[in-house]
C-alpha cells in the first residue's frame, strides 16, 4: 500500500490510549512510507494521527467539504505546519469518493457516526465490487467489538454472506492489522443471497 486512508473521530474520545494508538499509526505510516489520506482536520484523533505522521517526515493528504473547513480547521495542524496537500471538495459525498480514489487501502480507528458511516459505506463498495482495496478496523481497547458482533449477527441472520463479512479485517494492534490487509485478497462472490420460494 502506498496510500492508507485513515477514518476517526473529530473528538478525541475520553481514553487516552485513543489518541495514542493514532499518533502510533501516523508514525508507522511516516516509518514505512506510507501516505496518509484523511478528512483534513486537526481536531479530535484526526488531528492526532495527521500531526504525528507529518512530524516523523510523512505525507499527509487532506480532504474536505467547504462546509466544514471552518468547523475542523482544516489545512494546518496544531503546530501550524500545512498540511502535504489539502483539497477542498463540494459535499460529503464528493469527499468520500475522493478518498477512495486516492487510496490503496482504509482503516477506521474509534470515532463516532461519521467513522461508522465511512467504513461501512467503503464495505459496501467492496462487496458490490467497486473496490478491491483491503479494509480494516483498529480495534483500540475493544472498541469495535460491538459492531464486529453485529456483522456476526447479520451473516447469521442470513443478510450477510460469510465471504462479504471477512472483508471486514480487524486486530487490536496496528502492525498486525497491516499485515492483515497486506495479505487481501478480495474473494470475488455476489452479496445476494439465495431467495427462498415465496408461498
Amino acid at each position: 500500500m502506498k496510500r492508507l486512508c485513515v477514518f476517526c473521530g473529530s473528538n478525541a474520545g475520553t481514553n487516552p490510549l485513543y489518541r495514542a494508538e493514532a499518533e502510533k499509526l501516523g508514525r508507522l505510516l511516516a516509518a514505512r512510507g506510507v501516505e496518509l489520506v484523511y478528512g483534513a482536520g486537526n481536531i479530535g484523533l484526526m488531528g492526532a494521527v495527521a500531526d504525528a505522521c507529518l512530524e516523523a517526515g510523512g505525507t499527509v493528504i487532506g480532504v474536505i467539504p467547504e462546509a466544514l473547513m471552518g468547523k475542523e480547521v482544516a489545512g494546518r495542524n496544531v503546530d501550524h505546519r500545512a498540511l502535504t496537500r489539502i483539497e477542498v471538495v463540494d459535499s460529503m459525498h464528493t469527499r468520500k469518493a475522493r478518498m477512495a480514489e486516492l487510496s490503496d487501502g482504509f482503516i477506521a480507528l474509534p470515532g463516532g457516526f461519521g467513522t461508522f458511516e465511512e467504513f461501512c459505506e467503503i464495505l459496501t463498495w467492496g462487496q458490490l465490487g467497486f473496490h478491491v482495496k483491503p479494509m480494516g478496523l483498529l480495534n483500540v481497547n475493544g472498541f469495535y467489538d460491538p459492531l464486529l458482533a453485529m456483522f456476526d449477527r447479520a451473516v447469521d441472520d442470513g443478510f450477510l454472506r460469510p465471504q462479504n463479512r471477512a472483508m471486514a479485517l480487524a486486530d487490536t494492534e496496528i502492525e498486525s492489522l497491516l499485515a492483515q490487509m497486506d495479505a487481501y485478497r478480495a474473494e470475488p462472490v455476489s452479496k445476494w443471497l439465495k431467495e427462498e420460494k415465496q408461498l
